[in-house]
């Protein structure tokens, strides 16, 4: 079975703080929910921080999680209302089918593979002073280079993006001021970051000062599925690199009648 789970994070506490600002710690904690082998699994996840007082943490796993520890030490556990709501992902993989469509949701980090880097970082300059010929994995800085990455790859998900001007935004989703959308595409991106944190613990940071960086955007809008199949694995499998880091995770909520 899969479970989508969606768990209110309080972001005044000080484990929260420690969460929201390094996504290798939220990625620790977000396998210790997960009791079975965690490691062998898939698991995604995506922090949305629309509401920056009420932060929501969404995870997708194979495995039924227990939040007890996160709802303790980062959530609200003396307040009133679902701390931790895990929901059988089953249903809707089921009733998938060509041409239906969805609103959606994806923090991604989108790439480009390039030998020739406009503006090579000291170790990528030490990379071609060795000789090392291979490509470097660089992020898309531009809400245009990312909108152009993610166009570029919606039919190997499994789906298109509609020929429709949005004015506004897909039902059950939240408007906002900085969103940059392609004119007669149901898409746009709502929110880009970059993410620097150490590669593990104070002391391995103490004797390797390198950092890993991710440059993430934030998709939203609505699409149309072209291939059960292929979608239902990118579902399930995440799209792009970072899955680790909470990069992949694509979320659909229904569309309302008019």
């Amino acid at each position: 079975m899969t479970y989508l789970s969606r768990i209110r994070i309080n972001p005044l506490r000080r484990d929260s703080r420690d969460l929201l600002a390094n996504p290798r710690a939220m990625r620790s904690t977000v396998l210790h929910g997960v009791p079975d082998h965690p490691l062998d699994e898939r698991v995604l996840w995506r922090l949305d921080s629309d509401n920056p007082y009420r932060p929501m943490l969404f995870v997708l796993t194979r495995s039924k999680p227990d939040w007890t520890h996160l709802v303790e030490t980062a959530g609200w556990p003396d307040a009133d209302g679902e701390h931790a709501v895990v929901a059988d992902y089953t249903p809707l993989l089921s009733r998938l089918s060509v041409g239906d469509r969805y609103a959606f949701r994806l923090t991604a980090s989108p790439v480009q593979n390039t030998s020739t880097p406009t503006k090579p970082t000291a170790a990528q300059s030490e990379r071609r002073a060795r000789g090392d010929r291979r490509s470097f994995r660089i992020g898309h800085r531009t809400a245009a280079a990312q909108l152009g990455w993610f166009l570029e790859r919606t039919q190997r998900w499994g789906f298109q993006i509609p020929d429709a001007r949005m004015d506004t935004p897909a039902a059950g989703l939240q408007q906002h001021e900085d969103a940059v959308q392609v004119p007669g595409s149901e898409v746009r991106v709502i929110a880009r970051n970059r993410h620097s944190f150490g590669k593990g613990d104070t002391e391995a940071r103490a004797r390797d000062d390198k950092s890993v960086v991710v440059h993430t955007a934030t998709f939203e809008g609505q699409l149309e599925v072209t291939e059960v199949e292929l979608f239902t694995q990118h579902l399930l499998q995440g799209i792009g690199p970072s899955k680790a880091y909470g990069c992949g995770l694509l979320t659909l909520a229904p569309l309302e009648s008019h």
